[in-house]
C-alpha cells in the first residue's frame, strides 16, 4: 500500500513537471500548418485591402475669437457690438453638427448627387474625378434613388439610360421643398443622347450637365439623387476639437471614400460658418440700415413738401425776411423744438422696445431699435444686438442638443441676464430723457410766449422755419446714420478666420490600412495554429513518446519497433535489410534479459498483447517468431486470439483448422501444426471463431498444448487477445517466461495501459515490459483513422471504438475524405 501511495505521488510529480523543451519540439512539429495558416491569412489580408473601401480623414483648422471693429466706439451714435456669446468655442461646435447649417452646406454643394463609377469590387465614389458636372434644378422633381448611366460619346454627346421599377411606380423628389411624388411609367427603361453644356429636361429629371474637362469616349458614369435628409444626416458627423484649453483653435475633421467630396464639404462648411457669423454680427446694423431708408425716404419727402409749402407761403405774404426780434426767437425756439421732438421720438422708442421685449422670448432682426435718437447709454444697442445674436444661437442649436446641454442651459440664462439688464437700463434712460425734456418744455414756454407778441405773419413765417429746420436736422441725422450703418456692415469681420483649409495632400487611407493587416495576418497566422495545437494538446490523451510512457507508468520499455511501410506483416522476413527489421533484432537482444528468470528451462514462451485491437499486436508476434526461427531456434507461433484471427492472412494460409480444434479434442496437435516459408517457424492458426472462447482457453487441453509445445520447441510466441477488451490474455499470462505489452505511437491512449500497470506494480503480473509500436521521429501524432473498438469486455474498461472484431454488431469505420484531408496538415515529429 505504502509503494502504491509513492508511486502514485512520484506520478503526479511527473505529470505536473513542465518540459519546455519538449513542448518547444512539439509546436515546430506543426510548422507545416504554421506555413499554410500565415500563407492563408496574408493571402486573406491581401484580399482585404484591395476589397475594403478605402476610407479617408481630412481636416481643416479654424480659429473662434471674438472680433471687434475699431471704425466704432461708445461714442459714435450707433453703436454696435461684436461679440457674440460667452462660449463661443461650445457654440460653435454644436452649430458645426446641427442640422441646419449641414442643411446649408449640402444644399450649396448639391451633395445629395452622386458620382460613381464602376471599380472592381463595386461602384466607386467618382465625385471630382468625372470630366462634367451635374446641377440640378431644385425647383423641379428628379428621379429618386435610380442608377442614371451616363455614357461619354463622341462631339460632345452623352448617352443618358437607366431602368425604371418593374411596377411602373417611381418615385420623384423636389430637392427645393425635399417633396417627393410618384410617377407612373409606361415603359421599362429610359435611353436618349443629349449635348454636353445643356439642360437634361424630361418628366422626370431637369438638370444641367456642364463640361469640366475632356471626356474619353465609351467612358461610363453614373448618378444617383440622394434623399436630401438622408444625405445631410450622413454629413453630421464632423469631428470637431480644440487645439488646447487654452487655445480659440478649432480642427474640423471628416472622414469619407472620395477626399474631394471632404475637402469640399469641409472647406463649405467653414464658408457657411463664416457668413452665419458674420450675418448674425452684422443683423442690428443691417436692420437698423432697413429702419433708416424707410424713415429717410419718408422725411425726404416731407422736407420736399414743407419747402415747397414754405416758399409758396412766403410769395403769397409778400414776406421773405423776419425782424431782429424774429430771428434770434425763431433761432432759439427751433433748437428747443428740435431737443424736446427728439427726446419724445426716443421715449416713445424706449417704450416700444421694452414692450416687445416683455411680450417676446425670441429675439430676431424685428426687434425695434433706436436708431435716430443719440442715446445716452451707448449700453442699450450693444445690449440689443447681443441678445439677437444670442438669441440666433439659441435658435441654431436648440434642435441638435437636448434642453439640458450645459451650452443650451448657458445660452438661455446669458439671455435672461442680458434682457434684464437691457430693461433696466431703458428704464433708467427713459426717467433721464424725461427729466431733460420737462427742462425743455419750461425754456419752449418761455419763448413761445415771445413769439405771441410778433406780427402774425411773422409768426406763421417762423413756424413754417421751425418745421424745414427740424425737418432738414431728421434729414440730415438719418443720412449720417445710414452712411455709419452701412460702414459698419461692409467693415464687418467675422469671428472665424482659417488657418489652414482642407487640402488633399495625397493621405493614405485611415482604413485600411495594408501594413497594419499584413501585421495583423501574420500574428493571427501564428496565434490561431497556437490555439489550434493548445486545444489539441490539451484534448490529445494518447501515447506519442518514450517518455510518455516513462513519466506515468511503472513497467519498462523494452524497446520500440519502427513504422512497417509493408503491405504485409512479415516485414523482417520479406525486407531482412529494413529498419524495422533491424527493430526486431534489438528486441530480439533486449528480451534474452527477461528470459534470464528462466535459464533452466528448455523452452522459452514470449506472450504479446496489447490494450486494445489496431495496436500491432499480431504484426509484433509474426515478426519475433520470424526473428527468432531466423536465428537458427526451432520456433512455433501459436494464435489464441480466438475472437478476432489474423495471422492466416499474413501467411496467404486459410483459417479453418487451428488451435480450436484440438482444444475441443477435434484434431491432434501435428494437425492444427502448420509449416510455414519462414524456415524454422511452425504456426498453430486460431481456427475457427467458437462461441466460448475463454471458456477454452481455460481447459485443462490448453495446459497440455503448451507443455507439449515446450517440450518441442526452443520459443514459443503467443499472440493473445487484448486485455482491455477480455480477460483472456490475463489467463494466458501464466504461460509466458517474458510478455511485451504493445503500445502504438499516437494510437494507444494513455489511460488504457493503468490496469496493467497497477498489477505490475501489486506484483500480480511480472516480468513484463512495454513494446512502443510504430514509432516514428516524424511520424503523424493525434488521429488514428478507421478503427472502432466497440464497448463491452473485461474489467470494466470500454474503450468506444476500440472494440472491433471482438462484438458481434462491430463494423469498421470507413477512411473519410475529411480525415484525409487534415492527414496532410498533420504535425511530424
Amino acid at each position: 500500500m505504502a509503494s502504491s501511495t509513492r508511486y502514485n505521488s512520484n506520478n503526479n510529480q511527473e505529470e505536473n513537471s513542465f518540459d519546455v523543451k519538449y513542448y518547444l519540439f512539439k509546436v515546430l512539429g506543426y510548422w507545416q500548418l504554421f506555413v499554410v495558416t500565415i500563407i492563408i491569412a496574408l493571402i486573406v489580408a491581401r484580399f482585404m485591402n484591395g476589397y475594403k473601401q478605402k476610407r479617408y480623414s481630412l481636416s481643416t483648422m479654424i480659429s473662434v475669437k471674438e472680433e471687434t471693429n475699431s471704425l466704432f466706439n461708445t461714442g459714435t451714435n450707433l453703436t454696435f457690438n461684436w461679440g457674440g456669446a460667452s462660449d463661443l468655442l461650445e457654440t460653435t461646435k454644436i452649430t458645426i453638427n446641427s442640422r441646419t447649417h449641414n442643411e446649408k452646406v449640402v444644399s450649396k454643394l448639391q451633395f445629395y448627387i452622386d458620382y460613381l463609377k464602376e471599380g472592381q469590387y463595386r461602384l466607386e465614389d467618382v465625385y471630382g474625378l468625372t470630366p462634367f458636372e451635374v446641377k440640378v434644378d431644385t425647383s423641379s422633381y428628379q428621379i429618386y434613388g435610380k442608377l442614371i448611366r451616363i455614357e461619354m460619346l463622341e462631339n460632345d454627346q452623352v448617352n443618358i439610360s437607366f431602368d425604371f421599377n418593374e411596377s411602373g411606380n417611381n418615385t420623384l423628389i423636389r430637392y427645393s421643398d425635399n417633396s417627393v411624388q410618384n410617377y407612373s411609367s409606361a415603359e421599362a427603361s429610359f435611353t436618349k443622347d443629349y449635348p454636353l453644356d445643356s439642360d437634361i429636361v424630361s418628366s422626370f429629371f431637369n438638370f444641367h450637365i456642364a463640361s469640366i474637362k475632356k471626356a474619353n469616349p465609351g467612358e461610363v458614369y453614373f448618378i444617383k439623387f440622394n434623399s436630401f435628409d438622408g444625405t445631410v444626416g450622413g454629413y453630421r458627423g464632423v469631428r470637431v476639437t480644440t487645439v488646447n484649453d487654452g487655445a480659440s483653435v478649432m480642427v474640423l475633421s471628416l472622414e469619407g471614400f472620395n477626399k474631394n467630396r471632404i475637402v469640399d464639404y469641409l472647406n463649405t462648411s467653414v464658408q457657411v460658418l463664416k457668413e452665419d457669423k458674420k450675418a448674425q454680427k452684422t443683423l442690428y446694423a443691417k436692420t437698423t440700415l432697413e429702419y433708416i431708408d424707410t424713415l429717410f425716404n419718408r422725411e425726404s419727402k416731407s422736407l420736399k413738401d414743407i419747402q415747397q409749402a414754405f416758399g409758396n407761403y412766403k410769395k403769397e405774404n409778400n414776406i421773405y425776411d423776419l425782424s431782429s426780434q424774429g430771428v434770434d426767437l425763431s433761432s432759439e425756439v427751433k433748437e428747443l423744438d428740435i431737443e424736446i421732438r427728439q427726446l419724445n421720438e426716443s421715449i416713445d422708442n424706449l417704450n416700444t422696445l421694452e414692450n416687445y421685449l416683455r411680450s417676446n422670448t425670441v429675439y430676431d432682426d424685428n426687434i425695434p431699435v433706436p436708431a435716430l435718437v443719440n442715446i445716452a447709454d451707448s449700453k442699450i444697442p450693444a445690449a440689443i444686438n447681443d441678445l439677437i445674436v444670442k438669441s440666433r444661437a439659441k435658435k441654431q442649436i436648440e434642435n441638435a442638443v437636448k434642453p439640458d446641454h450645459p451650452s443650451f442651459r448657458n445660452l438661455v440664462r446669458d439671455i435672461k441676464v442680458t434682457r434684464d439688464i437691457l430693461l433696466e437700463n431703458i428704464n433708467n434712460l427713459r426717467l433721464f430723457y424725461k427729466k431733460s425734456k420737462s427742462t425743455v418744455d419750461e425754456r419752449l414756454r418761455v419763448f413761445n410766449n415771445k413769439l405771441k407778441k410778433l406780427p402774425e405773419k411773422e409768426q406763421e413765417l417762423i413756424k413754417f422755419e421751425r418745421d424745414y429746420s427740424y425737418s432738414e436736422f431728421n434729414f440730415n441725422h438719418l443720412r449720417q446714420k445710414k452712411y455709419e450703418a452701412e460702414i459698419a456692415v461692409k467693415a464687418t469681420v467675422s469671428d472665424i478666420k482659417v488657418i489652414d483649409s482642407a487640402v488633399d495632400l495625397g493621405n493614405g487611407p485611415i482604413y485600411p490600412k495594408p501594413s497594419f493587416n499584413y501585421m495583423v495576418a501574420l500574428m493571427l497566422g501564428v496565434i490561431f495554429p497556437l490555439f489550434y495545437i493548445i486545444i489539441r494538446e490539451l484534448l490529445d490523451n494518447k501515447i506519442h513518446m518514450l517518455e510518455d510512457i516513462e513519466k506515468k507508468y511503472k513497467i519498462p520499455v523494452l524497446g520500440v519497433i519502427g513504422r512497417n511501410v509493408g503491405i504485409n506483416n512479415l516485414a523482417v522476413f520479406e525486407r531482412p535489410k529494413s529498419s524495422v527489421a533491424e527493430s526486431f533484432r534489438a528486441i530480439r537482444s533486449n528480451i534474452q534479459f527477461l528470459f534470464k528468470n528462466n535459464e533452466g528451462k528448455k523452452s522459452k514462451t514470449l506472450v504479446l498483447t496489447s490494450s486494445v485491437s489496431g495496436e500491432g499486436k499480431t504484426m509484433i508476434s509474426v515478426n519475433m517468431a520470424t526473428v527468432f526461427a531466423l536465428s537458427g531456434k526451432k520456433t512455433i507461433l501459436l494464435g489464441l486470439d480466438l475472437r478476432k484471427p489474423k495471422i492466416y492472412d499474413d501467411f496467404e494460409l486459410k483459417n479453418e483448422v487451428g488451435v480450436v480444434n484440438y482444444l475441443i479434442n477435434q484434431k491432434s496437435l501435428e494437425e492444427v501444426i502448420t509449416k510455414s516459408k519462414v524456415p524454422n517457424l511452425d504456426i498453430i492458426l486460431s481456427g475457427p471463431i467458437p462461441p466460448n472462447p475463454s471458456e477454452l482457453l481455460l481447459s485443462d487441453n490448453c495446459d497440455t498444448l503448451i507443455k507439449q509445445l515446450e517440450d518441442h520447441y526452443d520459443y514459443i510466441v503467443i499472440d493473445t487477445p487484448p486485455v482491455g477488451l477480455v480477460s483472456d490474455a490475463l489467463e494466458l499470462f501464466k504461460y509466458a517466461d517474458a510478455i511485451c505489452y504493445i503500445v502504438r505511437q499516437g494510437y494507444t491512449q494513455k489511460g488504457m495501459m493503468k490496469m496493467i500497470d497497477d498489477k505490475y506494480v501489486n506484483k500480480e503480473v511480472t516480468n513484463i515490459s512495454y513494446l512502443l509500436n510504430d514509432f516514428s521521429i516524424r511520424n503523424n501524432y493525434g488521429y488514428a483513422y478507421g478503427y472502432g473498438y466497440g464497448y463491452g469486455y473485461g474489467y470494466g474498461y470500454g474503450y468506444g471504438k476500440y472494440g472491433n472484431g471482438y462484438h458481434d454488431n462491430e463494423r469498421p469505420e470507413p477512411k473519410t475524405i475529411l480525415g484525409k484531408l487534415i492527414n496532410l496538415i498533420k504535425p511530424k515529429r
